[in-house]
Parts: C-alpha cells; structure tokens; sequence
C-alpha cells in the first residue's frame, strides 16, 4: 500500500482538478444563461459545442499519451484547462462564449483521456481494483466545485470572479501533488491510440452502458440547477444543491466501488446501479418538493457513480479488442452522449417539460441493470 500513495495521490489529483473546474460551471449555468438570455434550446447548441471540443480532442490526446506517456500529457494540458475556465467567465459576447466553451470542452475531454489511461497504469501497477477510488476523486472536485458555486451565488459573486479565483487556488494547491513522480509506459505504434473508434465485439454492450451512463451524468451536469430553479422553483443558490448531492454521493459511492466489486462482483453491482438512478430520476419527476428532488439527485449519483470505472476496466481487460482501442469505445459512447445528450435535452424540454427530459434519463438507466451482466470481467 505504501508503495502505491505516490502514484495514486498523483493521478488523483489529476482527477480531482478535472472534477472541481466540471463543478464549478455546472453550478453557474443558471447564471450564465441569464446573462445571454438563453432559452434552453439555445443553450442546448452551446453545450453541443463544449462536447464536441472533448470528442474532436480524443485522438490527438490519444496519441500524445501513446507517443510521450499518459501523465506527461495530462499535467500539460491541465494548464489550459484552468485558463479556459477563466475564458468562459471573461466572455462578453456570445461568440466569444462559444468559443471559451469549445475550448474548455476540448481540455476537458483530451485530460479525461490521458488521466483514464494514466489512471489503468496504475490499476495494473496495484494488481487490484482502484479505478474507482481514482474516479472518486473526480467526484469530491466535482462536490467542491459545486460547493463553491453556492458560496459565490450566496454572495452574489460574479461568475468571472468565481472562475479566476477556482482556477488560482485549484491550480496553485493540486499542482504539487500532480507533479509526484509517476513514468508513464511510451508506445511507438497506434495501435492503442485513442479515437472515434467504431465499436465492434461484445464491447458493443458496453458502449451503451457507458452512453446510458453518460447521458445521465451529462444531464446531471448542466441540467440539474436549471430543474431545480425552473421546475421546482428554488432559490439560485438553492438550484446548487442537487449536483453538489448528486456529486456527493458519487464520491461516496467510488471510494466503496472497488470492495462492492471484490464482494458482489461487476454485474451485481451495475444491476443495482442502475435500478438506484432509475429510481432516483422517477422520484426528481414525482415530486415538487426540494428536499425529496435533491435526495433523487443523491440516487442518481449513487446509481452512476460506479459505472464508467467498470466500463473503463471491462473494455480494457476485453480479449478480442487491444486495451487502448477498447478505452475509445468506452470514451465515445461516454462523451458522445455528454455531447448530444444535454443539447438533446434542451430541445426536448423546449417541446415538452424538463419532467418529461429526466423521465426519460430514467428509461436509459434501466437499460443499464438489464444489459449488466456483459460488465461482468
């Protein structure tokens, strides 16, 4: 165990500043939207863009982890990322804001590739399940970044300022602890590099766990805060609350994944997994109450928590598919539906109710407890 605290303190603090910057805008997207006028449908379009810059980013960090090392790519990029933040709260103009966002979309997505990968090297370095616990730290950033929205809404702080002083301090206290000393296996070929690959092999089933599991946490992301303000009708510090729960429970969830896996093995728990986000999202649909409303935020972020680590580690332990090729399928379906997925949702709820847009979130997380058994390793 000693031997492994340095190389999981490093890429969990990659991880964890990943998480906080996701957070962080996700607890200012009310506010954002009242800035522009945004509808949400509009709204929609921008976020399709914030995706797209993670998916068109996949093969270039795919192939600068394979040809210079996982971590080493991951800490570079993790310096753009913390200015593109900057950007999306200094935008004054709607194209401008596009643009920030397509950036930090993309610096997002290329560092959730080379921390994924950076993250398996160090699963296999353990010779035991820490995926999990590595992915948690993604979820504790994502609840201080979340935390950190509430503060700057209470106090009425505008979103340039609540971005500048997250990056300063997240950069400035994570830094040290992602430069710990880790060397990253270099591959000369590209074969395992990861891209837009088109899935194929039983990991078909497991791309769609991951989009399933995707859309809910994509909805989760940009769209809770906006139920809670315009369905339930909170407070704008209020409509914080249900990712900070969602988020929350994720962590609680991940840093307990590992041993449920070890107990009941991955299909159990992903059966189980997905029956809690179905029923957290049939109880946000349910109910007017804020209280009840945050505790199905809470369900779903215990039902999703653990899913994407199996899916990462299911598609790299595949015996037809290279490990890095299967990687990208998983990352495809993932961010494909993070990056359809919430512009998805805004037309819809343009069309019908944001009742309606989490009912059918619902639908897609019963898809994941019955197709569970193909996660079993």
């Amino acid at each position: 165990m000693r031997t492994l605290l340095t190389p999981w303190r490093s890429v969990a603090a990659g991880f964890l500043l990943n998480g906080v910057l996701l957070g962080t805008w996700a607890s200012r997207v009310p506010a954002v939207m009242a800035h522009f006028h945004f509808d949400k449908a509009s709204f929609g379009v921008l976020l399709v863009l914030l995706g797209l810059g993670a998916l068109i980013s996949f093969p270039v960090a795919g192939r600068l982890s394979d040809s210079l090392g996982a971590a080493r790519v991951a800490r570079a990029i993790a310096i753009p990322f913390l200015i593109s933040i900057v950007l999306v709260g200094l935008a004054p103009t709607v194209p401008l804001l596009a643009i920030a966002l397509f950036l930090f979309g993309a610096c997002h997505g290329s560092m959730d590739v080379a921390m994924n990968s950076w993250a398996s090297e160090v699963e296999k370095y353990a010779r035991r399940p820490v995926m999990s616990s590595i992915h948690a730290m993604w979820s504790l950033g994502a609840v201080l970044g979340a935390a950190s929205g509430y503060v700057a809404v209470a106090f009425q702080a505008p979103e340039y300022i609540h971005f500048l002083l997250t990056a300063v301090m997240t950069g400035g206290i994570l830094g040290p602890f992602l430069l710990l000393d880790w060397q990253s296996t270099i591959r000369t070929n590209d074969k395992g590099a990861v891209g837009l690959a088109l899935p194929r092999s039983a990991l078909l089933l497991v791309g769609l766990i991951a989009l399933a599991s995707g859309l809910g946490e994509g909805t989760a992301l940009d769209w809770s805060a906006v139920y809670l303000r315009d369905v339930v009708g909170t407070m704008p510090a209020d409509a914080t609350l249900g990712y900070a729960g969602f988020s929350a429970a994720m962590v609680i969830m991940r840093l307990s994944a590992d041993f449920l896996v070890m107990r009941l093995g991955s299909a159990t728990v992903t059966r189980l997994s997905g029956s809690s986000a179905a029923l957290g999202a049939l109880l946000i649909v349910s109910s007017d109450s804020l209280p009840l409303v945050v505790v199905g935020f809470v369900l779903m972020g215990f039902g999703y928590a653990a899913i994407l680590p199996l899916a990462v580690s299911r598609a790299a332990a595949d015996l037809v598919v290279p490990a890095g090729q299967g990687i990208a399928y998983v990352a495809t379906f993932a961010y494909g539906a993070m990056t359809v997925g919430p512009f998805a949702i805004g037309l819809l709820a343009q069309a019908t109710t944001m009742r309606v847009c989490f009912f059918m979130v619902g639908l897609f997380a019963v898809l994941i407890a019955v197709l569970a058994p193909v996660l079993e390793q």
